[in-house]
């Protein structure tokens, strides 16, 4: 991984929610009720899990949007990980477990579902944002608004040049009075060709995001595709980014 994959978070990530309600209730956090992840047992909000359904043939099927009728199963890996508990039968096991079923077919290709499916999610989100006048492309635009301390999020090509990105940097650390730091924008798993087909534009490769709330859309979509793909720095950077605006934070 090159030096400017590995972006610091420029928010501090949002601090734990206290159990509240009745006993045995765990609490809903910022970004939603928790779930327990089947393969780990631990417990994570529902956004930074991932679904899976049962369909009426015993398929299991991943369930992105958390949308699908009837009993989910929820897992909180990477796709690593995920490889490796259907190769040992440990996902099968779980998820019999938690269907209460034994008739369940895995697809010996759901952990490319799951990723392609994150990756589709993310890129129509910034496609969304785009439409909508809330993302900028050029560098000389991002520059500008991010040096007088008008851009939320700051995202970088996996293609582009480390030159480019450590003066976009600059602009945002300027904007946001914290030069001296290391703060910076995230190198997402998307080279130019991909961005530029996704927002329509041509040459794609700085994107930044001017509106709190369209900051933290983007930056969730990012967050779950980055973290499933085991980019576990780039995802961080992106949840704690999501829990609010970077320039409101600072």
């Amino acid at each position: 991984m090159a030096n400017n994959e590995n972006p610091r978070s420029v928010v501090p990530a949002p601090a734990p929610v206290p159990d509240q309600g009745r006993p045995g209730k765990r609490a809903s956090g910022p970004e939603g009720p928790e779930r327990k992840c089947i393969l780990t047992g631990e417990h994570d909000a529902r956004g930074n899990l991932i679904r899976l359904a049962l369909a009426p043939d015993g398929t299991i099927l991943p369930d992105l949007r958390a949308k699908a009728p009837g009993r989910g199963a929820w897992i909180g890996v990477d796709r690593a990980a995920l490889e490796t508990a259907i190769a040992k039968g440990k996902l099968k096991g779980a998820l019999a477990r938690s269907f209460k079923t034994g008739d369940i077919a895995i697809p010996a290709d759901l952990p490319e579902r799951i990723e392609e499916g994150l990756r589709r999610i993310a890129l129509d989100r910034l496609g969304l944002e785009m439409r909508a006048g809330s993302v900028l492309t050029g560098s000389d635009k991002i520059s500008e608004a991010a040096r007088r301390g008008r851009l939320e999020l700051l995202l970088h090509a996996a293609d582009a040049a480390e030159d480019g990105n450590r003066k976009l940097d600059q602009s945002l650390r300027v904007g946001l009075d914290a030069e001296g730091s290391d703060m910076r924008g995230v190198v997402i798993p998307a080279d130019r060709t991909i961005l530029s087909m996704a927002l329509g534009r041509d040459n794609v490769v700085h994107i930044g995001v001017t509106v709190p709330a369209s900051a933290a859309r983007v930056a969730d979509a990012l967050g779950r595709w980055c973290g499933f793909m085991g980019r576990s720095d780039s995802a961080s950077a992106l949840r704690n980014n999501s829990a609010g605006s970077i320039g409101a934070q600072n």
